[in-house]
């Protein structure tokens, strides 16, 4: 039995409660939480199950440690507290704890400028010796082991792409939605994510990671982005959008040998379903989208959907589990920052109802 924490109930976090729960290998020992309200409250209360978990969640992070877990799963906000985040992540490794994480998520596979911001987790986990993995949806499993399991039926690839194509209108993370990406806002702001170099830093990872695996070094990484404005009001769950402001952002990050894009990762983004017409539509009610060109041509997609009725519910879950179904590979693995290249497979073992 695999001794795990939960670290935080947020929009994932409650879904890794669930997660750990269901998992007959592991054993949830302990929960923390940065909201003091919810000092105290049972974590299945939290997770919104219909029972308690017997564990009740604290704030102090010495209590944490104390515990000695074999592992925390970590999804805690990190967009909006990027050194905050690095912080609690060396300290969890330097305490000899491996960690599953959700982000930053340039973590996923360090590349370009941001290789020096990931030395001291891998100090942190050398000097713990234990691991660190950072995953999800996307970036995650979506644009890295999904596109190159595909890869593997190919005779010629010359380029793939990975989108994601989604409407956010039931995303309930006002922060991400309105600061960081940039909805409801006029169509000459340019929010954190559009930055010059944002992109790249987020999704650079994901370009060079599916490189790396096909063996081939790029050249550069190169950002693109357009964006549509809404033709009338409306309300989505994280809040009103105005008629004229921000409601359509599609973007790209495109890895390049040559002048050649061969790798390139996509979002493809509303919070209405008119937006957008012209641009690429989703499978089902939402989905994340592989396409190889070469010989075959393939195109794979991934539908979401949670048993609620809504696609973005499922990608939460499917955050969560990636995080939580890694638990025994990357506790198993060695010591350092490792990646969805030198994880064997993972799958959901022991997650089958008879």
């Amino acid at each position: 039995m695999i001794r795990v924490v939960a670290w935080s109930t947020g929009n994932v976090g409650r879904h890794v409660l669930a997660g750990i729960d269901a998992r007959p290998d592991l054993e949830l020992v302990g929960l923390w939480v940065s909201n003091p309200e919810k000092v105290g409250k049972d974590a299945g209360q939290l997770a919104g199950l219909d029972r308690d978990l017997g564990i009740l969640a604290t704030n102090d992070v010495e209590e944490i440690l104390a515990l000695q877990p074999d592992a925390v799963v970590h999804s805690a906000m990190a967009d909006d507290r990027l050194f905050e985040a690095m912080a609690d992540l060396e300290r969890l490794l330097r305490a000899g704890i491996n960690v599953v994480s959700s982000g930053p998520v340039f973590l996923q596979f360090p590349s370009g400028p941001v290789v020096e911001m990931a030395e001291g987790v891998k100090q942190a986990a050398a000097e713990g010796g234990v691991s660190l993995y950072v995953s999800g949806i996307d970036p995650g499993f979506a644009n890295d082991w999904l596109p190159l399991s595909l890869t593997s039926i190919s005779e010629r690839i010359d380029q793939v792409r990975c989108s994601e194509v989604l409407n956010y209108n039931t995303y309930d993370q006002g922060m991400i939605v309105f600061d960081v990406m940039g909805f409801g806002k006029p169509m000459d702001h340019v929010p954190m994510l559009l930055q010059p170099g944002i992109l790249t830093m987020a999704w650079g990872s994901v370009v060079h990671q599916i490189a790396a695996g096909l063996g081939v070094e790029l050249d550069d990484v190169e950002e693109f982005y357009e964006r549509l404005p809404a033709t009338e009001s409306f309300d989505i769950d994280s809040g009103r959008i105005e008629e004229g402001t921000v409601a359509g952002l599609h973007f790209e990050v495109r890895g390049k040998v040559g002048d050649k894009a061969v790798v390139v990762l996509e979002h493809v983004t509303r919070v209405h379903d008119d937006i957008g017409p012209d641009w690429p539509q989703p499978a089902g009610h939402g989905c994340y989208r592989v396409e190889i060109k070469g010989e075959p041509n393939y195109t794979l997609d991934l539908q979401l959907l949670g048993t609620d009725g809504d696609h973005n519910t499922a990608g939460l879950k499917a955050t969560a589990m990636r995080l939580v179904n890694a638990v025994p590979a990357v506790v198993g693995a060695k010591p350092g920052l490792v990646t969805a290249l030198d994880l064997p497979l993972v799958t959901g073992r022991g997650l089958v109802v008879t």
